[in-house]
């Protein structure tokens, strides 16, 4: 049995369901709103690769990817996935994380991150769950920060961006023992009126 097991995850409107081919057409779409390829700082498929995208996203051991979905229209939102999954020491990284441009500032993101997070410390058991980061995408940054994660520091040098260049990658975490307040804290700011 895999640590992390296909699971669809159900909260506030959205369905994150296990990532397939059928999700093709729909996250091309989503990547459409915005045109979030063009970002230099995220891993948003291209139109024409969005096939190979998935395919990707499906034969990596250490990943599972699910399809952000609207839960009563179907609609694709974005994805998100779990990665770097360490069933040794209970851990779990939540990322590849992208949403169409008009679900941007609205509940979809912290509600995915609860579902996501619950999952990791109340089902899996993770003693740790962390995200990364380039260190010139402010937002995400800002983002991972406002859901209570701790930053763990700068890997210099790290990886390639699609554009050749290669990034700096900010590490986070949260561990088991602050679930609790964070779990509190994302309810709060998905239960109050938005302005």
């Amino acid at each position: 049995m895999a640590f992390v097991e296909p699971v669809t995850l159900k909260a506030r409107g959205l369905a994150l369901v296990p990532l397939a081919l059928t999700h093709e057409d729909g996250l091309r779409a989503a990547a459409a709103d915005g045109e979030l390829w063009k970002l230099r700082v995220t891993s948003v498929p291209e139109p024409q690769h969005t096939r190979s995208y998935i395919e990707t996203a499906l034969k990596t051991a250490d990943r599972f990817a699910f399809a952000v979905t609207d839960e009563a229209s179907g609609t694709v939102l974005g994805s998100t996935s779990f990665h770097d999954i360490l069933p040794g020491v209970k851990r779990v990284e939540i990322g590849y994380t992208w949403y169409a441009e008009r679900c941007q500032r609205t509940h979809v993101n912290t509600t995915c991150k609860l579902l996501m997070l619950t999952h990791a410390f109340d089902t899996l058991g993770c003693n740790v769950v962390g995200w990364r980061t380039d260190n010139f995408n402010f937002a995400s940054q800002r983002a991972i920060e406002r859901l209570g994660a701790k930053k763990d520091g700068v890997i210099r040098g790290h990886v390639m961006r699609r554009d050749g260049t290669i990034r700096d990658t900010v590490m986070y975490s949260l561990r088991a023992g602050e679930w609790p307040e964070v779990k509190a804290q994302l309810l709060y700011l998905l239960d109050k009126p938005r302005g």
